[in-house]
């Protein structure tokens, strides 16, 4: 079985989250699959953005939802990057896409660009909210979806079972809070498991420790020390 090291918002360690230079070092650096977040304009572009406003990642202020592609593209996302859009995203690198989003009205616009594109090989769906997923899997059939979690939980409220419920293929989970026995039920109920953020080698030691289908990174060192199989 192959680990997939899956690069978080890019390279976000060493580069500035969500731009396209971000992007393009992760899939230079050999990342499997490139994880980036994605919200609604104001004009209803689905820009790669992680925070509700763009205060923290940009030089400018305000809510993502009040601001224009044309607003967007004005500001600086560090070291001179723009904010993308999901096209330039596609257009600039050739690895699969995890997009993650965060309500409804963004999976609807973006399970609509998969369906336009016919992308369901390349892109899948990420989430922490199991509706966002089902109403995902609903509008374009034969996406995968992934079910983001910070714990594992337990019984009727495991992530495993919430996946499950939803027809996830994955589940992303703090690898801090994983143990074998979540591994093991995931695997056992179809699931793949990825862990986040595999940060240092330690924690790639535990991934690997755990059995991990992959590991959600900041680093591009982790995919030169994390080539293994299992």
């Amino acid at each position: 079985m192959t680990f997939l090291t899956i690069g978080h918002r890019g390279v976000m360690g060493v580069e500035p989250e969500n731009t396209l230079r971000s992007y393009l070092r992760a899939e230079r650096c050999g990342m499997d699959v490139i994880a980036l977040d994605l919200r609604l304009s104001k004009d209803g572009a689905l820009v790669a953005v992680h925070d509700p406003e763009v205060d923290r990642t940009t030089d400018g202020s305000g809510a993502v939802a009040d601001l224009t592609v044309a607003e967007l593209r004005e500001l600086d996302a560090g070291q001179g990057e723009r904010v993308p859009v999901l096209e330039e995203v596609l257009d600039a690198v050739r690895v699969p896409i995890q997009a993650l989003v965060g309500d409804l009205p963004t999976a609807t616009a973006l399970a609509a660009l998969i369906l336009r594109h016919d992308l369901t090989s390349r892109v899948e769906v990420a989430s922490a909210q199991e509706a966002v997923l089902a109403e995902t899997a609903r509008l374009a059939p034969g996406v995968r979806t992934v079910l983001y979690a910070d714990s594992p939980g337990d019984g009727a409220g495991s992530v495993v079972d919430r996946a499950s419920a939803v027809g996830a293929a994955t589940v992303a989970v703090d690898v801090h809070r994983l143990s074998l026995e979540t591994v093991d039920s995931a695997h056992a109920a179809g699931l793949r498991v990825t862990g986040l953020a595999v940060d240092t080698l330690d924690l790639l030691r535990l991934a690997r420790a755990l059995g991990l289908d992959g590991a959600v990174t900041d680093f591009p060192e982790i995919r030169s020390t994390g080539r293994f199989t299992a």
